[in-house]
């Protein structure tokens, strides 16, 4: 299958949140039979995590920042030791973790620094996703690993429900196949480094190769970490027609072929958002907007946006 995937050589890289999910464990101190055994232990290591949550969907960004924090480090500091973590990436990757930042818990001991972490990550990543199924559900499909995981990251970045995600890749692969643009909210959002976004008109023509609005094929890298659950819808597709989606409300994500259906869906959802918030500014109907997001108000949760199409052209998606 034609991809479209710019050569990586002519992309300019452009670049959810803060808070992150750390277990932490207790600090026992032993006592001698009759006399405390007096420990030498400071409140900080105390207060030391055990181990460190990585969430499905999170970007690079909000790893590094999770492990800055982990580790009690300046924030930056991470993001600073890539070069010299020595991350097995694939040659596609040109050194960049993204997609490759294994959503999982990991374990938290005195000897861990940022370049064990990341490199415990993407090694974890390298056995999940290299495994036969995976590399054999790509070929099948004809795609490479690196063109998989990037399907599966917009995939975990648009729905979080085990049912939708076949589905968005089934819409993902029809529209590759018939040489539309994707059009997902999820792939500007990452050049917009946002994530409760309203796109707006004016932001589809945002110069970026992220940018699936004016782009053909998919974006240049990953655009999130995604799980196995992603994974697996990427490289088996739901059978469908699909070339449209959109979310109407939490728990409804409507999918359809038709572009009159897919307008009538969108409507509804206007219309449910402007009785939620009749305020709002940038709605599709308000704002000539091609997309509008109905996420929830948690930055670290992925966005859960709707598409209309741009003015003039049937082929819009909605990414759910």
């Amino acid at each position: 299958m034609q991809m479209n995937t710019p050569p990586r050589s002519t992309i300019r890289l452009t670049r959810r949140g803060r808070v992150a999910l750390i277990a932490t464990g207790a600090v026992v101190a032993a006592t001698a039979v009759t006399v405390p055994l007096l420990t030498l232990t400071t409140e900080d290591e105390e207060r030391r995590p055990t181990s460190l949550v990585i969430p499905e969907g999170w970007r690079t960004g909000q790893v590094y920042e999770a492990v800055d924090n982990a580790l009690a480090l300046p924030l930056g500091s991470t993001k600073k030791s890539l070069a010299k973590a020595n991350l097995k990436l694939p040659t596609y990757a040109e050194g960049n973790p993204e997609g490759y930042l294994y959503p999982a818990t990991y374990p938290l001991d005195k000897t861990a620094t940022p370049e064990s972490l990341l490199a415990l990550m993407v090694n974890t990543a390298n056995k999940k996703f290299s495994g036969s199924p995976v590399t054999a559900g790509a070929q099948r499909n004809a795609m490479n690993l690196y063109q998989a995981i990037t399907i599966a990251s917009i995939i975990q970045a648009e729905v979080s429900t085990k049912a939708d995600m076949g589905k968005v890749a089934r819409v993902i692969f029809n529209r590759l196949e018939r040489g539309m643009p994707l059009q997902m909210d999820a792939t500007l959002d990452y050049a917009l480094n946002r994530f409760t976004p309203t796109t707006t008109t004016n932001d589809t023509k945002l110069e970026s190769p992220y940018n699936s609005y004016q782009r053909m094929g998919l974006p240049p890298t990953p655009i999130s970490n995604p799980g196995q659950a992603a994974m697996r819808a990427a490289i088996n597709p739901t059978p469908g027609n699909w070339l449209y989606f959109v979310t109407v409300k939490r728990g409804d994500t409507r999918f359809t072929a038709s572009y009159e259906e897919q307008q009538r869906n969108v409507a509804e959802f206007n219309r449910l958002r402007r009785s939620a918030s009749p305020s709002t500014s940038n709605s599709p109907s308000t704002s000539n907007s091609p997309s509008t997001s109905n996420s929830p108000s948690t930055s670290n949760s992925p966005s859960n946006s709707i598409s209309t199409p741009v003015p003039g052209s049937p082929s819009a998606s909605a990414p759910s």
